[in-house]
């Protein structure tokens, strides 16, 4: 299948239209898997945490849960919206502060922060490398010298096998007159090049007779362990762990997750 995808610094242009679909799936797919090493990440190191890629609050709301003073911050505003009602839901004491803008850029004060948490691969929608740089300069700014950079990268994504329309979940959303049977088809395409990995998602809903459909495509690439290391040591950081599972085993190329966990020096 030829490269076709196009030349994109950013890989967030279709999280927009996933808002209304990204808690489905990952309560299918990811679930909180992750959810416990964060908690326990944040009540180690106490103090004012930063999520990057917030969304819907995944994993703003169980920092928050922690006693952490907690701040999130997301581009997307249909899933800003979602983290929003979820935390409003919950009633949680300092109830976290939700922020719309640029993780490339990020619009606080210089040392405010004792951890910056990137979860879930949200670092790998940079698509370039200036831009990935420009961030991770950015979190050095905003973190307090020895602040914690927690990174969860989603391993080896060249290595998945392309396949086209390709039923990956079924299920519902809802009950009795609200339920709504929905069903996502996947493309994969790889720019082995690049190192992206593009999906090409289609969510089906169907409520009785009524059909309606909704496409979108989002992108990522594979950051390597080592690479991320250096770049962490340019922008000032130093390598405190490597792991390979949410539970601190040791890591390796073929690790379930790869976690990098800096300290700005």
């Amino acid at each position: 299948m030829p490269e076709s995808t196009p030349h994109i610094t950013h890989g967030w242009k279709g999280w927009d239209d996933y808002a209304a679909f990204y808690d489905w799936e990952n309560a299918q797919t990811m679930g909180r898997r992750d959810v416990r090493f964060w908690e326990h990440l944040a009540r180690r190191v106490g103090g004012r945490v930063l999520e990057l890629g917030c969304g819907t609050g995944r994993i703003t709301l169980p920092l928050a849960r922690t006693g952490a003073r907690v701040v999130g911050i997301d581009r997307s505003a249909s899933m800003l919206a979602r983290g929003q009602a979820r935390l409003r839901r919950a009633r949680v004491p300092g109830l976290p502060s939700l922020v719309r803008g640029d993780i490339t850029a990020l619009p606080f004060p210089s040392a405010s922060f004792d951890m910056v948490a990137a979860p879930y691969g949200i670092l790998q929608s940079l698509l370039d490398d200036t831009v990935l740089d420009a961030t991770l300069a950015s979190v050095a700014r905003v973190l307090k010298p020895g602040g914690t950079f927690g990174i969860d990268l989603v391993s080896d994504l060249p290595a998945w096998s392309e396949y086209e329309g390709r039923t990956k979940l079924q299920g519902t959303r809802g009950t009795g007159r609200n339920l709504v049977r929905i069903t996502l088809i996947e493309s994969v395409r790889q720019n082995r090049r690049r190192g992206i990995t593009t999906f090409d998602q289609e969510f089906v809903e169907r409520r009785g007779r009524d059909t309606r459909r909704h496409r979108f495509t989002l992108s990522f690439r594979t950051v390597s362990v080592e690479d991320m290391a250096a770049r962490l040591n340019r922008s000032g950081f130093r390598v405190n762990a490597v792991l390979g599972d949410y539970h601190g085993g040791p890591w390796d190329e073929r690790a379930e997750v790869w976690i990098v966990l800096g300290a700005r020096g």
